[in-house]
């Protein structure tokens, strides 16, 4: 039995969003404040607002809400097509996604939004744009090579590009110089505590801070090796689907691709790492699952290691502390 009085799907766009709930008819409203203030009137305090994550466009009315101090829920847009698809439904309506949003709050336990903090939205805009940036300079170096193939290059292109590229590098530099203040000034000791395990490195370190705000946004590793996407799913079926085991590719792509590089340097030099990878290939299985494995393990030795404060072994030193990154 819900607790809430009053269940509300929205279904949230760009200029707009619809909601519907268990006793609210079909309403539309601007993507604004304005729209905010107007909603805010139709909701109690002990109502529960469920949206899907879109992109960017949930965010201010979700972050409007936990302001009011409205209970809101923040769902995998995955899980609700699910929903819908497994009530085979036939209409796809904004109308009709907000009550399928407002039907599977009623069905489902789902998690509460907690606003990030001011330095914690801040490092996730900063990730970002740090992105972004890294794919212009991949562009950029791209657009470079084919000059170069051309054998005719122009002195005007190549001046202009390597100016491009030349800006990137030093945007690139000072938004990792204020990722690490910020991480250093708020969770200093949690990233020495992560630095300290063999194979992660710097931005895979930042990284889990950052997502998951200090490592208080999940109670148990497997919760977050799940949020990640490196846990693996079973397809199994009678006698006769015996589907390949594979990672659940649902979660937090960026991470899951750190964590995968840092899983070569672990098997290697991570004691627990490379006896699981060694294990695992001499068992017959695929190189490729031993490095899912390994990096899932990293992550659960990340977990327990800033969990209990103490560092990855005793004795371990590193020649990059917090001390010298100030």
């Amino acid at each position: 039995m819900s607790s809430f009085s009053e269940i509300i799907g929205v279904d949230i766009s760009k200029d707009v969003f619809d909601v519907v709930g268990e006793t609210i008819p079909h309403r539309q409203f601007a993507n604004n404040d304005e729209g905010f203030a107007a909603f805010r009137k139709d909701v109690s305090k002990d109502s529960l607002v469920v949206m899907e994550a879109t992109g960017l466009y949930h965010a201010r009315l979700s972050q409007f809400l936990y302001r009011k101090g409205i209970p809101t829920s923040v769902v995998n847009p995955l899980s609700v097509k699910r929903f819908m698809q497994m009530k085979l439904a036939k209409i796809k309506t904004d109308k009709s996604d907000a009550k399928a949003i407002c039907e599977y709050g009623q069905l489902y336990e789902v998690p509460l939004f907690t606003a990030p903090s001011s330095f914690r939205q801040e490092a996730m805009q900063l990730f970002s744009l740090r992105d972004h940036y890294l794919k212009n300079r991949t562009a950029a170096k791209n657009k470079i090579h084919g000059e170069e193939v051309l054998g005719i290059p122009s002195k005007f292109v190549f001046r202009s590009l390597r100016r491009d590229l030349k800006h990137l590098n030093k945007e690139i530099a000072m938004m990792d110089k204020k990722l690490m203040q910020i991480v250093l000034r708020y969770y200093g000791e949690q990233f020495s505590l992560l630095f300290s395990i063999p194979g992660i490195g710097i931005q895979t370190a930042l990284s889990l801070i950052v997502v998951t705000d200090g490592f208080s946004k999940f109670d148990s590793a497997a919760k977050l090796c799940s949020y990640i996407g490196i846990t693996p799913t079973i397809r199994q079926s009678g006698s006769s689907v015996r589907g390949r085991s594979r990672i659940s590719k649902i979660g937090n792509k960026k991470l899951r691709t750190l964590l995968f590089l840092c899983a070569f340097t672990a098997s290697q030099s991570n004691e627990a790492c490379k006896e699981l990878y060694d294990r695992l290939v001499d068992q017959g299985k695929s190189k490729k699952l031993a490095m899912i494995a390994v990096s899932n393990k990293l992550v659960k030795q990340a977990f327990a290691i800033v969990k209990s404060g103490r560092p990855y072994q005793a004795g371990f030193s590193s020649s990059l502390t917090v001390t010298n990154l100030n």
